[in-house]
């Protein structure tokens, strides 16, 4: 299971490292620019069990950033688990793409988006659809992964899905939340 999620997350670093070449005039994004690292974002359970494998004494004996912020933020603002964060850190602050369907499913809309830090120079509804990070299909592999990962941990699949885990709750202090 640690390996397809690696897969995974090497399948996001291909792409975004094309996607920090075609927006290397605008994106902003560096140690320290914490805007969208705050707190309640969750991961799947697979993604949980990632970030506590490689971070069991962070999460032990570590203190979380001061709440409103990712729990994993260093004091200068740095990633702690940079190297292991979760999917939806990967695709922060890249012009983003995706689509929503009209409730009859008659009429399909495509939306886009991007840090306003990052929203210098060509408009994001002008760029290609090659030059946007596409919401879908890296979820949807995420999804089947975390069904996977619940189908061999013997956790009910219908929950699999709907389950999330806060960041926060990952480290063991009571600032922080416990297992």
């Amino acid at each position: 299971m640690i390996r397809s999620l690696e897969q995974l997350y090497a399948l996001v670093a291909r792409v975004t490292r094309r996607l920090d070449q075609v927006h290397a005039g605008r994106l902003q994004c560096r140690r320290g620019c914490s805007d969208c690292c705050v707190d309640g974002l969750t991961v799947f359970q697979v993604e949980a069990d990632y970030i506590r494998r490689h971070h069991s004494a962070l999460l032990e004996g570590g203190v979380p950033a001061p709440a409103g912020r990712c729990a994993f933020l260093d004091d200068e603002g740095g990633c702690r688990i940079y190297e292991h964060r979760p999917y939806v850190c990967r695709t922060q602050g890249y012009p983003l793409r995706w689509t929503e369907e009209s409730n009859s499913g008659e009429e399909v809309w495509e939306m886009r988006d991007i840090c306003p830090l990052n929203d210098q120079g060509t408009p994001v509804v002008d760029l290609g659809a090659e030059d946007c990070w596409s919401l879908g299909p890296a979820e949807a592999r995420l999804r089947r992964l975390q069904i996977e990962h619940a189908r061999r941990s013997g956790s009910p699949e219908d929950d699999a899905v709907s389950e999330r885990v806060a960041l926060r709750a990952l480290f063991r202090t009571s600032e922080g939340g416990s297992r």
